[in-house]
Formats: C-alpha cells, structure tokens, sequence
C-alpha cells in the first residue's frame, strides 16, 4: 500500500471522529452540558489528535517513533479520561 491509501484510510476515522465531536460541541454550546463538551474533547483526542500527531506534527517537526507514539498514548489518556468524567454527569 502507498501512502497516500494508508494516510486516507487513516483520515475517514479522523474525520468521522471531527464531525461526533463538532455535534457534540454544538450540544454543549446549545445546553450548556459540561458533559456534552467533554464528551467533545474525549472523542477528538481519540479520533483526530492522534491522526494530526502521526501526520502533521511529527514529519514536520521531525519527532522520532517514540515520541510520535508518546504523544499519541498522551492523547488517548487525556481522551479517555475526559469521556470518563463526562460519563460521571453533573
């Protein structure tokens, strides 16, 4: 596989991932739901932030391996920590 099928196969999750998280954001703003915002933060750090560390910021900021997936783990953490405490409630 080329990279350009690997990078798009990697972007449809991505941006599926930005569009739950923009609804979610949308229901925040629109209620005032602490729980929909971080329910918002949660899946863009699981969906979209990993895609844009192993796409973007590493290759231009030419991270190793390691610190790519550093960065990616961090994200997941901070994501799933943040769709925990949404799932708490108020």
């Amino acid at each position: 596989m080329t990279p350009n099928v690997v990078t798009l196969a990697l972007s449809l999750p991505a941006a599926l991932g930005l569009f739950v998280s923009y609804l979610a954001y949308r229901g925040y703003r629109r209620h005032g739901s602490t729980t929909m915002g971080l329910l918002a933060v949660g899946v863009a750090c699981f969906t979209a932030i990993p895609f844009a560390f192993r796409t973007l910021v590493a290759p231009a900021l030419a991270w190793s391996d390691a610190l790519t997936i550093l960065a990616i783990a961090t994200a997941y953490n901070v994501g799933l920590a943040a769709i925990l405490w949404s799932l708490r409630g108020n």
